[in-house]
């Protein structure tokens, strides 16, 4: 869906994805905890999609199951016993990474 939001040619549309990809950059942090600070975030906002997102972007820069425990911890810490749901499917859907292989 992001190829016809960016064929759509709006230039705000355009602008914040650039920015969402300049930010996960390489720079002052690497993108490992970069990515993990976004899934935090991603988690305690309660935006499974957004989750899911980071979760296999993570997978793909190499993230361990136990790097990936730990910031769902402190997400789930800051964010509180609401976001317990959004640990559950978090963990699934990186069992599904794991088993996919991707």
């Amino acid at each position: 869906m992001n190829e016809k939001l960016l064929a759509d040619n709006n230039k705000v549309i355009k602008r914040i994805f650039n920015v969402d990809t300049n930010a996960y950059m390489e720079g002052a942090l690497d993108v490992k905890t970069k990515e993990l600070l976004g899934l935090v975030a991603s988690a305690v906002l309660r935006c499974d999609d957004c989750v899911k997102y980071h979760l296999e972007t993570s997978y793909k820069e190499g993230i361990t199951k136990e790097e990936m425990m730990e910031a769902m911890g402190i997400a789930t810490l800051v964010g509180g016993s609401i976001v317990i749901p959004h640990l559950r499917r978090a963990y699934e859907f990186w069992e599904a990474l794991e088993e996919s292989g991707q």
